[in-house]
């Protein structure tokens, strides 16, 4: 008799070589997706004069360090090194390289996805937390760090010890102007920054059924801001219209009998979680952080939380954080002041989050300056077929190549010290935007809210009559 299984059980059977004593397993890698970052492994497999394992099946992007604007003329030394270097290594190695010129280049998880690596069933490892992202298709993945990258270059695997499992799941109905984005940070803000350590988190029910790739994309890569290793959402005939015909997807009789093996992979009915959560989609306005952590989020309409009011050890981090961000305790978050404002990032640059964006600004001005940043070269081709970069122009708004741009600060897209800055990004942490920087999460639809008015606004009421 076999025991009822979860959607990680049948991942983690498929990859694993070896349980060691202690727990941990040798699981087999089926893409390993580089970037700048990744040097320092590139280096130890230089000392031990060794090359990659598998060339075929890992794949470098240059993003991190991508600049947004002439980028044919990089003045910056070290970021020009670091591109280099990546070119350097994919080249040494014979490594795809989807470099700053290529059409498909993007943010690398971004490009994924639209090239059909991204599949379900696949173990997919990247030296960045966001790699979670890639589990929207049913696929095991996660980030790992230098070490790890060159022990995965190395050999093609990786030891890992089994996460717990944790189920969200999510029924009703999202509102108008409620997006994935608002989910995650949703939840996040009432488990906690450590909620979901440790475990790989399933997402489940009808709200997660309704969501488009985009937006499974956006909940799972957002899945370790609240502790988890990784985001899974079991494939479904979503995932199958999004990935056929990709370009690394496969095609014909290989198709048809990857989908059956794909629609397999799922829980039983009766599997066992560790932990499970139960929230209503119905029940989630637009979402905003006001502090400098993900789970510092509060829905638009309510008020900055009083650090007296609480009880569990927490005052003194919220203290510190109003002081950080500049803000008072008991006032609305709505009608907060903002400098600028951001669209782009691995979890909010995909069309979809232009498209939202843009039925906001239509025919609108913005008042403070913004930049939009497409998480990839193909969404920017789209996005200029739909006409969507104009509607930004218009408004006042830059539009610019894409990269991790404003996310990360390392490729000279910086918010200053002391501005405030209305974002689409994944983390608020002090500092994360440059020195300084006073972050605000959002989806992109509050962002473009934001940009409209100068101010932290619900957009659902700018978004009545506009088709998205």
């Amino acid at each position: 008799m076999t025991l009822p299984r979860t959607l990680l059980d049948r991942l983690w059977a498929a990859h694993e070589i070896v349980l060691r004593e202690d727990g941990a397993s040798l699981l087999w890698v089926d893409r390993h997706l580089v970037h700048e970052g990744s040097h320092h492994a590139f280096n130890k497999l230089g000392v031990r004069e060794i090359a990659v394992a598998e060339p075929d099946l890992t794949f470098a992007v240059v993003d991190h360090y991508a600049p947004t604007r002439d980028r044919q003329r990089i003045s910056s030394p070290q970021i020009q090194y670091m591109i280099e270097t990546l070119r350097k290594n994919a080249g040494r190695h014979c490594l795809k390289l989807f470099d700053i010129d290529d059409p498909r280049q993007g943010i690398v998880h971004v490009v994924g996805p639209e090239q059909g690596l991204t599949l379900p069933g696949l173990l997919i490892n990247c030296g960045d937390s966001h790699t979670s992202t890639h589990g929207a298709f049913g696929a095991l993945a996660f980030g790992i760090g230098a070490t790890e990258v060159a022990h995965v270059l190395a050999t093609q695997t990786i030891w890992q010890k089994k996460p717990a499992v944790m189920r969200i799941w999510i029924d009703g109905q999202l509102g108008p102007g409620v997006s994935a984005k608002d989910i995650a940070l949703n939840w996040i803000a009432a488990l906690g920054a450590d909620g979901a350590r440790g475990h790989a988190i399933e997402y489940g029910g009808s709200a997660i059924r309704d969501l488009t790739m985009e937006g499974r994309m956006t909940l799972c890569n957002l899945s370790i801001e609240g502790g988890a290793r990784l985001g899974l959402i079991a494939p479904d005939q979503t995932t199958f219209d999004y990935v056929k015909g990709r370009p690394f997807a496969p095609t014909g009789a290989e198709w048809e009998a990857a989908v059956e093996a794909w629609s397999r992979l799922r829980s039983d009915d009766d599997a066992h979680f560790d932990k499970e959560v139960h929230l209503s989609g119905d029940a989630i306005a637009p979402t905003v952080t006001w502090g400098t952590s993900p789970d510092q989020a509060i829905p638009v309409t309510a008020a900055i939380p009083d650090p007296k009011s609480l009880v569990n050890g927490k005052a003194q981090s919220v203290e510190d954080a109003l002081d950080y961000m500049q803000l008072s305790a008991g006032r609305p978050i709505e009608g907060t002041p903002i400098d600028q404002v951001f669209v782009g990032s691995c979890t909010n640059g995909r069309i979809e989050d232009l498209r939202i964006a843009a039925a906001v600004l239509a025919g609108r001005t913005a008042k403070v300056p913004g930049l939009i940043s497409p998480g990839s070269a193909q969404v920017k081709t789209q996005a200029e077929q739909e006409g969507l970069d104009k509607v930004f122009i218009d408004a006042g708004l830059e539009w610019a190549s894409p990269g991790c741009s404003m996310c990360v600060g390392m490729n000279g897209d910086l918010v200053q010290p002391g501005k405030r800055c209305a974002s689409s990004t994944n983390r608020n942490f002090r500092g994360r935007q440059g020195p300084g920087s006073l972050t605000h999460l959002m989806s992109p639809a509050m962002v473009a809210a934001a940009a409209v008015t100068g101010e932290i606004t619900d957009v659902r009421p700018l978004l009545k009559g506009r088709l998205i």
